[in-house]
């Protein structure tokens, strides 16, 4: 039998609805709240930000949303996405675990990020919507709305985290590439940025910072509005397409998963492969362990608490319940930037504590080892960030080995590395740092956190 089976369904089998898990929770997730009032808030609360399409699908309760035929036409280049069994990873493991990966880097953009961004660019173009703002930590989601918005005629700025801005120039020539802008936030164009710089003008960003930014200048001008990469129900509802075709081809592999992994900074593409899985198991079907990796520098669900919180640093968003280390948490300058976001999916969050998923966390040094690793034996080099899921992946297949279990894992590959070299380049020449966080800023950010009556 060859090494390399991979697992592809053809065109027609491309999802023609999202899946929904809050349809199928035993109990509905905590309400938004408007950060003035405390109040939940309505969908004319959240107007400004987004077209009222998809503040509709934020609030949905229906287990499955239509896909427009637009959106699953550009979904064609690069869906139904393929998965494969990874033999040669087992061998060079030695291991009685089946893995499987399904590989998100074969989108124009390199990851599963435009599974959102184009329903997203889709929907303002509806609406008739020109100007889109977002923020990105790595670069992945800028160049995803970068893709999209070229698609509908919309013109995207990106507010890019400084750190990676610098780390990561081919990123934001991607951007450029699609018609894009892109600014190293914290930047000098926004009330938000100067303050931030008035504090501390060496800064190196956080995702928190770049979503101040961004949701500022759509908030100030009628005719843009803000689109966001990860967290958000209406992105994780995008992402399912994913677990939806994972689950058709591991029927024509004829196995099931013990084990999901996903990699998690803000939820989306963990929640993307996991959550039709767990939607399965709570309609009856079989069980699996739901394990979301996350970076030790940077650690919501390990170490944060579940409370409500800012989505952003400068305290413009409506406030969620989720685990968070503090909207003014700024983590140390590691590599995996679409990680380094201060919280955790509400949704994400609330089936954590409902017991339907765990959560782990790992150094940025061990998930580069288990990257080479992957990449000598499958061929695919993964991204900063995917390389945890990777970890976590050969962590439970090393378990297995140890107990004898002959456990099937499925992992999300959320992205490639190609436009990450320069931090192998510093793993290979053993610059790479595992960095960790400062615990006095830490506690101080969770002492901000604002205070919430019981409801």
């Amino acid at each position: 039998m060859s090494d390399t089976i991979k697992y592809l369904l053809p065109e027609s089998e491309i999802p023609k609805d999202w899946y929904n898990l809050i349809a199928d929770l035993p109990e509905p997730p905590p309400a938004v709240l408007h950060p003035g009032t405390h109040e939940p808030v309505g969908p004319d609360d959240l107007a400004p930000l987004f077209p009222m399409s998809l503040i509709m699908q934020e609030v949905s309760g229906e287990r499955y949303l239509e896909i427009p035929e637009p959106v699953r036409d550009i979904y064609k280049q690069w869906r139904p996405s393929p998965m494969f069994r990874a033999r040669r990873l087992e061998k060079a493991l030695d291991t009685p675990a089946k893995i499987y990966y399904k590989y998100e880097g074969v989108s124009p953009a390199g990851s599963h990020k435009p599974n959102t961004a184009v329903p997203q660019a889709f929907y303002n173009a509806e609406a008739g919507i020109k100007k889109i703002t977002t923020e990105t930590g790595a670069g992945q989601w800028g160049s995803s709305m970068a893709f999209a918005g070229a698609f509908f005629d919309i013109e995207v700025q990106v507010y890019m985290v400084k750190v990676s801005y610098q780390q990561k120039p081919y990123r934001r020539a991607l951007m450029e590439s699609f018609g894009a802008n892109c600014y190293a936030s914290p930047s000098d164009r926004t009330q938000t940025g100067r303050a931030i710089l008035e504090q501390d003008p060496d800064s190196p960003g956080s995702l928190g910072i770049a979503i101040s930014e961004a949701v500022e200048v759509a908030a100030q001008n009628d005719d843009t509005k803000y689109a966001l990469g990860s967290v958000l129900n209406h992105v994780l509802l995008h992402q399912t397409v994913i677990g939806q075709e994972a689950i058709k081809q591991m029927e024509m592999a004829d196995d099931y998963p013990d084990i999901v992994i996903g990699c998690a900074g803000g939820g989306s593409n963990f929640a993307g492969i996991a959550f039709p899985f767990l939607g399965a198991q709570l309609r009856g079907g079989q069980s699996v362990r739901a394990i979301a990796v996350e970076p030790a520098a940077c650690p919501s669900m390990t170490r944060g608490q579940y409370a409500y919180d800012f989505g952003d640093t400068g305290n413009l968003t409506p406030l969620t319940k989720m685990h968070t280390l503090g909207s003014s948490f700024v983590p140390p300058g590691f590599h995996a930037g679409g990680l380094r976001y201060h919280g955790m999916s509400p949704l994400v969050s609330h089936a954590k504590e409902l017991g339907l998923l765990e959560a782990v966390a790992y150094h940025q040094t061990p998930c580069f080892e288990a990257s080479v690793t992957f990449a000598r034996s499958e061929g695919i080099i993964p991204a900063p960030e995917t390389s945890h899921a990777v970890k976590g992946a050969i962590e439970e297949a090393m378990r297995c080995k140890r107990e004898g279990k002959a456990e099937t894992i499925l992992f999300n590959l959320s992205g490639h590395g190609h436009f990450d070299m320069a931090a192998y380049t510093e793993y290979f020449s053993g610059k790479l740092e595992d960095k960790n966080y400062d615990e006095q800023k830490l506690s101080d950010a969770l002492s901000r956190l604002p205070q919430v009556a019981a409801s």
